[in-house]
């Protein structure tokens, strides 16, 4: 399984120590209920509507950076804080989804379950028990996200949240000559340019997914900053 990891769960942790707290800005929208509990998911009774302080507050300036760009419009959270559990239930949920659709039938081979596997880990992160290589969403780091707009409808991104697809790029809608794929582009571009202008960073392969002090974040940044590199301040959160 160390065969899936992330180069950039490679890079040291140093904790703050901020806590968890609420999601609690009222200009920003919760999707209730919650999308992977309404799977099954079992929280353990914790809200994933949580991160870090310092993401919070980051957060409330972001959606303050909407309200110059777009007012009325909101930002609308999908997923934040995952317990462990959580990860590795949709790790699998996801793995049997995808082994129905191929019409795979078990016991899988060992090439069968590799390919899977890695379909798998192109949106989820492996749900590592090791404290030195958290999934980003355990940090209470990292969240997904879209925007609604000023009659609470979810705007056009031209994909849905963790989607396995090529669509899922940021880019993807860049190049097109389709003025409604441009428009699914401008959106896609609107929501990083808040996020970013509150210091979050965006997963180079997902529109959605945004981090804040965690390992992917700090991998991200470095690659930006090379003469001032950075470590991680989350690691996971039990």
């Amino acid at each position: 399984m160390s065969s899936y990891l992330k180069p950039y769960r490679t890079l040291p942790i140093l904790d703050c120590g901020e806590p968890l707290i609420p999601i609690a800005i009222p200009s920003i929208v919760l999707v209730d209920p919650a999308p992977y509990a309404q799977l099954g998911a079992d929280y353990g009774g914790k809200s994933p509507y949580q991160l870090r302080s310092g993401v919070v507050q980051a957060l409330a300036q972001a959606q303050h950076a909407l309200d110059q760009e777009a007012p009325g419009w909101k930002l609308q959270i999908f997923d934040a804080y995952r317990p462990l559990s959580v990860q590795q239930f949709m790790v699998d949920y996801t793995f049997e989804q995808l082994r129905q659709a191929s019409n795979a039938v078990h016991p899988l081979n060992p090439s069968e379950q590799d390919e899977l596997l890695a379909q798998v880990y192109q949106v989820w992160a492996m749900p590592s028990d090791d404290p030195a290589t958290p999934p980003p969403h355990s940090t209470g780091a990292a969240l997904d996200l879209t925007i609604v707009d000023d009659q609470g409808q979810a705007i056009t991104m031209g994909g849905e949240i963790d989607e396995l697809s090529p669509r899922s790029l940021p880019q993807y809608y860049a190049h097109s000559g389709d003025s409604l794929e441009q428009n699914y582009h401008r959106h896609r571009r609107l929501l990083n340019r808040v996020m970013e202008t509150a210091g979050f960073l965006r997963h180079p392969e997902e529109w959605w997914h945004f981090s804040l002090g965690d390992q992917f974040w700090a991998w991200q940044y470095n690659q930006q900053h090379l003469e001032n590199p950075v470590i991680a301040r989350y690691g996971r959160v039990d």
